[in-house]
């Protein structure tokens, strides 16, 4: 698919300029503006009908709903929706909020209304009132991370994600599994650290391995707060040979606190984590990726499809993880299995 590059080059113009010119923005002379459209249409350019939407009412802005973007996950999908946009010439309003009193600005206040052509909400469960007032807007609404049967959604399977980690465990003789999930009082309710536990639990059940809560532990999904609870966990009686962790940045806190204490992984224990963060390689983490950025360049494709084409509904995606095994998971010996 043609890119706002691609029309630049045909049209013998700057991108800001055909960014500028199909946003119907002023400072674009009438002849290279028509220029610029009769490129875009030749190349089947995305949103090629941006020129009529001043007639239309649009903004020619895409609103990103998201409760945090400091964090890793939501900085790598707003990225990827950023991109997709801006090479469409749209600009993207974040809304952001880190409290539930801005949760409650945003929707019952619906101050959306009138500033945005189309929604992407990333990893938030809106309440069904909240649903109700972001439909109400009446504008292409996409989900990431998450799903409604009335929004196009973009995700991925945490539960089989966390299931092929835990299995590659047990897969190397591990019986004791420990699990550094999210906090139990979420104010959220995120469904990723649910989820990521069920398929961790659903693992150990079908393999008959014994379940104590006591090698549990909460990291919130930051390095800090994961470190602090390894420790916690090290303190602990009976501790596990190997530990998932919902997230690679819990799993580099978790390293750390190794490190702190004297002990290697993956010789003292081993560590799987889960996203494919980029520092997961650099150090040497087994992990579950997933496509982050991808998933926000396609929840941004999939609003302005539906831009193009109002009555037409995208459909929900499921994309896969996959199991990067490198050198923080190793196989127990025979003797080290019947401890």
């Amino acid at each position: 698919m043609a890119g706002i590059k691609e029309v630049a080059e045909e049209a013998g113009v700057s991108t800001a300029t055909v960014s500028r010119a199909l946003r119907g923005l002023q400072h674009v002379n009438d002849a290279t503006r028509s220029k610029i459209i009769a490129a875009a249409e030749k190349l089947d350019y995305p949103l090629t009908p941006v020129r009529s939407n001043a007639a239309q009412g649009r903004t020619n802005s895409v609103g990103v709903v998201a409760p945090y973007i400091s964090r890793w996950y939501f900085s790598q999908v707003i990225n990827g929706a950023e991109q997709a946009l801006r090479e469409a010439g749209l600009d993207l309003l974040l809304y952001n909020f880190s409290a539930m009193k801005g949760r409650e600005r945003l929707f019952q206040h619906q101050l959306l209304k009138g500033r945005v052509d189309a929604l992407i909400v990333i990893s938030l469960p809106p309440t069904e009132e909240e649903f109700n007032s972001m439909l109400s807007l009446g504008i292409p609404i996409a989900l990431v991370g998450m799903e409604h049967p009335e929004c196009a959604s973009i995700k991925i399977d945490d539960v089989g994600g966390a299931r092929t980690a835990t299995q590659h465990l047990v897969n190397q003789g591990h019986k004791k599994i420990g699990l550094m999930s999210g906090r139990p009082d979420d104010p959220f309710n995120f469904s990723v650290p649910q989820d990521r536990r069920k398929g961790f639990m659903s693992v150990l059940a079908e393999n008959g391995l014994e379940w104590l809560p006591s090698r549990e532990v909460h990291g919130d999904f930051t390095m800090h707060t994961a470190s602090r609870a390894m420790d916690d966990l090290l303190a602990r009686p009976d501790r596990p040979t190997a530990i998932f962790c919902e997230s690679d940045e819990m799993a580099m806190g978790a390293m750390q606190a190794l490190r702190r204490h004297g002990l290697k992984t993956p010789e003292d224990i081993s560590i799987v984590g889960f996203d494919g963060h980029e520092m997961a390689e650099f150090s040497e983490l087994t992990t579950i990726e997933q496509p982050v950025q991808l998933m926000g360049e396609m929840a941004a494709w999939s609003i302005m499809e539906r831009l193009r084409k109002p009555n037409v509904i995208a459909p929900s995606l499921v994309l896969p993880t996959t199991l990067v095994v490198r050198n923080t998971t190793r196989r127990l010996t025979v003797a080290e299995q019947g401890l």
